[in-house]
């Protein structure tokens, strides 16, 4: 059963969230949601994960799987919030435990906080086999961005997260802690090993001047016109190339605040004393 998809563009972080199912009235999976917030006033609101439960509903789906391809730098998740409304397991990839162990330091979260990955309800490994219903689905390690970039394979159709974007804008940058362009170049490889009529959904946007927001492609487009890893770039070039470009780019507008939240699978740091729950801001760290 070939999957249908439906996207949802969240202008203001450049996401792309997805639905996953295998028909109406069926079963789904939500990939890389997104929880709007307002860096300047600390605000959150939901009307970006609204918009995919009125859809889940409108169709009649339940929920088994909502998808975290890595712990997002530029936008918080809404996995938490979509739980509550709809149900289903938040899942993502087993190597979260690095990132969490990493940015527990980082942040100087509470003792209480526990970097192995319990928050989320399911941990994936490398080739794990799921079902969405009728769908078959395939957990595909891709790490390089971050060690837990995970990719989901649903038939025909791969959500690549930030491994790779559209051709003309490239790959994703490997400068946060724990990233590595050598283990990205793999990961691409490997996604772009798949046949070449395979769709591939990217999470992100970034289009250059002229050209309209696009988020799928193909492994034959990837594979002849991707910027930075088109066939016959080596892996030697690939790493210059990315390590040059990664030297030149500013941190994500939201890379402090979603973090501490991505970490939880989308849920707010506990509440402290008075009855507010604060985000941390660590001055020169990163």
């Amino acid at each position: 059963m070939k999957p249908q998809i439906e996207a949802f563009f969240d202008d203001a972080t450049w996401t792309v969230s997805y639905v996953v199912f295998d028909q109406p009235g069926g079963h789904c999976a939500v990939v890389d949601s997104v929880l709007d917030y307002d860096p300047k006033s600390g605000r959150t609101r939901t009307r970006s994960a609204d918009k995919i439960v009125a859809f889940v509903q409108g169709q009649g789906l339940t929920v088994q799987w909502i998808l975290e391809t890595h712990a997002h730098a530029d936008h918080l998740s809404a996995a938490h919030y979509l739980r509550d409304k709809l149900g289903g397991k938040i899942a993502i990839g087993a190597s979260i435990t690095q990132v969490q162990d990493v940015f527990k330091k980082v942040f100087h979260l509470e003792p209480e906080f526990r970097p192995d990955g319990s928050q989320f309800d399911q941990l994936l490994h490398d080739n794990e086999a799921f079902r969405i219903g009728q769908l078959k689905a395939q957990a595909l390690a891709v790490p390089g961005h971050t060690p837990a970039c995970m990719a989901y394979q649903v038939g025909d159709a791969v959500f690549v997260g930030d491994t790779m974007f559209m051709p003309d804008v490239g790959t994703a940058r490997c400068d946060f802690p724990g990233g590595n362009a050598h283990a990205l170049y793999q990961s691409v490889r490997k996604l772009l090993s798949l046949p070449d009529e395979t769709r591939l959904f990217m999470c992100h946007d970034y289009p250059p001047a002229g050209r309209a927001v696009a988020w799928q492609t193909t492994v034959a487009d990837q594979r002849a016109k991707n910027i930075h890893v088109h066939d016959g770039v080596t892996e030697e070039a690939f790493v210059a190339l990315r390590t040059q470009r990664d030297a030149t780019l500013e941190m994500p507008v939201l890379i402090l605040p979603s973090v501490q939240v991505n970490i939880r699978a989308g849920e707010m740091p506990p509440p402290e004393a008075n009855g507010v729950t604060y985000l941390k801001i660590p001055v020169n760290a990163l």
